[in-house]
């Protein structure tokens, strides 16, 4: 391999690392959500509440560490945003911890992971080449997959304070492994920053952006961001409520489905490959698919073909997400606002997640589950006529 290769798969190895240890922490409360409930600790309400308030938590942290991003070294951001998370979310390891501890603690618990994302997006996109950056990119996105199957297993084995516990030790230990390994990669000259002045000025930049299509962009992150955090959120309780799946049953088949999921940027990247690298093309593909999924989900009533049929959907719109993440994000290098950009998109698509989740969580008792798969559904659509490409440039980011 070429030393740019070696040092691109030593950057994209040890940021998916800390990403799966993100993701293993932010699905640890969908996992035992059904336990918790069953226990009388939680009701399904409170739960949608403290979900939400950790997505806005979040979105509100991707805006504002963004754009900090674009200023401070990631290894800082990252190890901080890390350390602190994994001790804010040591509360819910205690099981006389009362509500409003918990409320506060989960929701600074989300704004300290919401210090890793940009940072690391922008890092990668400036230490790597393009098409290596898109890879690291794919690597993260697969790593975040499995931190809902590697939440779910742990979940099985474990009470559900121990695995909140298992989940701050794993942040605060990645924290100080990711301070230690980026400093090491700098001095090694494997990680670069590249200097403000190298970019053009600022309200050049944001034309740019603009001309790279973030408002399209903008709006799929809202729509795939509803579908990639709040519904899968729901699953497990979906799993036992509507489908009638016992608890147990219940997180395996999450961690089975989501594990599943897990390869679905590489199936996505392929995807973009074959049709001639053309993003919007590949995202009417993916919202196209996913739309049809949702809606057989309505008239298929038979448990195990429903689990298929709802975890295609997500799959399936799951595409989209990774032509954003994992395409999208890394392909701005050229405007020097890769952690903003980032942070922005994030952040849209938190808040449309919390805003959704709470508003699923009244849902189900008014429409019912089969009433939120049409919602789903209608998303879906709406995702496909916003992909559709209404101009001729297809190719409009860094190669």
């Amino acid at each position: 391999m070429k030393n740019s290769a070696k040092n691109a798969l030593t950057i994209g190895i040890t940021c998916s690392l800390a990403y799966l240890f993100v993701y293993f922490v932010r699905n640890i409360l969908s996992v035992v959500s059904p336990e918790m409930i069953s226990e009388g600790i939680l009701t399904e309400e409170q739960i949608g509440s403290l979900s939400s308030v950790f997505f806005i938590t979040y979105a509100i942290g991707q805006l504002i560490n963004g754009i900090i991003g674009d200023k401070i070294k990631a290894k800082y951001m990252m190890s901080v945003g890390l350390l602190l998370a994994g001790i804010s979310n040591i509360f819910f390891s205690f099981k006389g911890s009362d509500y409003a501890t918990l409320y506060i603690s989960y929701g600074l618990c989300g704004y300290f992971l919401s210090m890793i994302y940009g940072p690391m997006t922008k890092l990668v996109a400036e230490s790597t080449a393009p098409h290596h950056a898109s890879r690291c990119s794919v690597g993260y996105a697969f790593a975040s997959y499995l931190g809902s199957p590697l939440a779910g297993i742990v979940a099985i084995i474990f009470s559900w304070t121990l695995v909140f516990l298992c989940g701050s030790l794993t942040l605060i230990m990645s924290g100080i492994a990711c301070f230690i390994i980026f400093t090491l990669l700098e001095k090694k000259g494997v990680i670069t920053y590249k200097n403000d002045n190298t970019y053009k000025r600022k309200k050049g930049r944001i034309k740019i952006l603009l001309q790279k299509k973030i408002v399209k962009f903008t709006l799929v992150s809202l729509l795939t961001g509803i579908v990639r955090t709040a519904v899968v959120f729901w699953l497990p309780t979906y799993y036992t409520q509507y489908l009638n799946f016992t608890v147990e049953s219940s997180a395996i088949i999450f961690t089975i489905s989501t594990l599943f999921t897990s390869i679905n940027s590489f199936v996505a990247i392929i995807v973009y490959e074959k049709l001639n690298r053309n993003l919007d093309i590949t995202m009417v593909l993916s919202f196209s698919l996913s739309a049809i999924c949702f809606l057989t989900c309505i008239f298929v009533k038979l448990p195990i073909l429903n689990v298929i049929l709802i975890n295609l959907a997500i799959f399936s719109a799951n595409g989209s997400s990774a032509m954003l993440w994992s395409r999208y994000c890394p392909g701005l290098s050229s405007t020097g606002l890769v952690s903003s950009a980032t942070g922005f998109l994030d952040f849209v698509s938190y808040m449309a997640a919390s805003i959704s989740s709470a508003i699923f969580a009244n849902a189900v008792s008014v429409i019912g589950w089969s009433g939120l798969i049409i919602v789903w559904f209608i998303l879906m659509v709406l995702g496909i006529f916003v992909a559709i490409p209404y101009d001729k440039n297809t190719h409009y980011l860094d190669e």
